[in-house]
């Protein structure tokens, strides 16, 4: 299942309003500007997930996981490798992130920071939608790419596409690039492309 050119142009646009959102919730958080920078989009089948994140991530990683449910259902990732997740926790409280490390402040901030980003995400396609969609708790893993992945197939046997989204963060002078992951099954994901469809109509 592929998007044309135009839809996914509009689903680069769609994201860019959640990211803009998620930014000035970042930033009243911290006190600090946060950049997010203009996503790249892929689609991919699910079990292409780690094939197209390895070359970009080192193998353990920071991972906020949180379901969603509703009309349109799947799994939501943040996906940062163990470095950026420490150094993110420094930028953001200013506590010194050496020896780089997920302690339990790092912990709080990054599942913090995740529960945001994709709130904002989801929350926009939730819009878009015109549905209501309903989240789990986030909770944070440090785990591989690989068992990561193998986890979504596990517990949701219905999924089948994954949206990856690769933006960079930037704040207080500092650049961390992180990965958004939306798995969605394939009723979700053709809901998901009619009303983008309906969308890019409806701004002509």
């Amino acid at each position: 299942m592929d998007l044309t050119p135009v839809q996914h142009d509009a689903l680069i646009e769609l994201i860019n309003i959640g990211f803009g959102r998620a930014a000035a919730a970042l930033s009243k958080l911290t006190g600090h500007r946060v950049q997010l920078e203009v996503p790249q989009v892929t689609m991919c089948p699910i079990d292409e997930i780690a094939k197209t994140l390895r070359p970009l991530v080192d193998n353990e990683l920071a991972t906020v996981h949180q379901i969603f449910s509703g009309p349109v259902e799947g799994d939501a990732l943040l996906v940062l490798d163990q470095k950026s997740a420490a150094i993110l926790k420094e930028l953001l409280t200013s506590e010194p992130a050496l020896p780089l490390a997920i302690d339990r402040s790092a912990r709080e901030v990054v599942t913090e920071i995740g529960n945001i980003l994709l709130n904002a995400c989801l929350g926009t396609f939730g819009n878009l939608l015109k549905v209501q969609v309903s989240f789990a708790v986030p909770h944070l893993t440090l785990e591989t790419l690989e068992t990561v992945v193998g986890s979504i197939a596990v517990d949701r046997q219905g999924l089948r596409y994954a949206l990856i989204v690769h933006s960079s963060f930037r704040l207080r002078d500092s650049s961390l690039t992180g990965y958004l992951v939306i798995v969605l099954g394939v009723a979700s994901i053709e809901r998901l492309i009619r009303a983008l469809d309906q969308w890019e109509h409806d701004l002509r």
